[in-house]
């Protein structure tokens, strides 16, 4: 067998995608309830044993990217992504919306634990690492020779502000809205915070 081969891929591989997705969802259940999973309390959860488990995924961290892929991206944008910040932001902020409303219950579960823990303890939180941040920062990459760096930093954390689980929660449990209303407002107000900071930058000048 090729050591470069997922060990799912090589032979009963039916049997093998069945015990994998029982190890991503019991990860999930387990991050909906609060606790981060390592490779043996997810197999114990999925009723696998810990040396099968191990032949899936090495270490924590290549399980929970299995089932969060997010948690390894540092961007959303593809390398051809336009240069236009709206355009970059839209992409950003569709999806930042859709891992929302795809992965609600573990995320109000680590904003909850975020809440109650102390600062050391959030580092068992893998679902609170600000990778948002990271990801605004990089659609609005074009802006940094428009925008002073402090404005800059300013508008991406006002846009992270409105664009996360913590508004998500304020819009559908305190303001009424449904769940797409929520994400639909919270891409809107992006889209606001973004026009406004552009409404006071000259335009650039044409080249000659």
């Amino acid at each position: 067998m090729s050591t470069s081969t997922p060990y799912e891929l090589t032979g009963r591989t039916h049997q093998k995608a069945r015990t994998r997705a029982a190890m991503l969802a019991a990860t999930r259940e387990m991050l909906a309830e609060g606790v981060a999973p390592t490779v043996e309390t997810a197999a114990e959860r999925a009723a696998i044993s810990r040396t099968t488990a191990y032949r899936y995924f090495r270490n924590q961290r290549e399980l929970l990217i299995a089932s969060y892929p997010e948690l390894s991206m540092p961007s959303l944008l593809d390398s051809g992504a336009s240069t236009d910040p709206a355009a970059r932001l839209e992409i950003v902020t569709e999806n930042i919306a859709r891992q929302i409303l795809e992965h609600e219950p573990e995320l109000r579960s680590m904003l909850r634990l975020s809440l109650e823990l102390p600062p050391l303890g959030r580092e068992a939180l893998p679902l609170r690492e600000g990778r948002a941040i990271g990801w605004i920062e990089d659609a609005l990459v074009p802006l940094r020779k428009l925008l002073p760096a402090t404005d800059l930093r300013q508008l991406v954390l006002a846009i992270r502000a409105t664009l996360g689980i913590e508004a998500f929660v304020w819009l559908t449990d305190v303001g009424g809205l449904s769940r797409d209303q929520a994400a639909d407002l919270m891409r809107n107000s992006a889209r606001t915070l973004l026009s406004a900071a552009l409404s006071g930058v000259a335009p650039a000048e044409e080249p000659t």
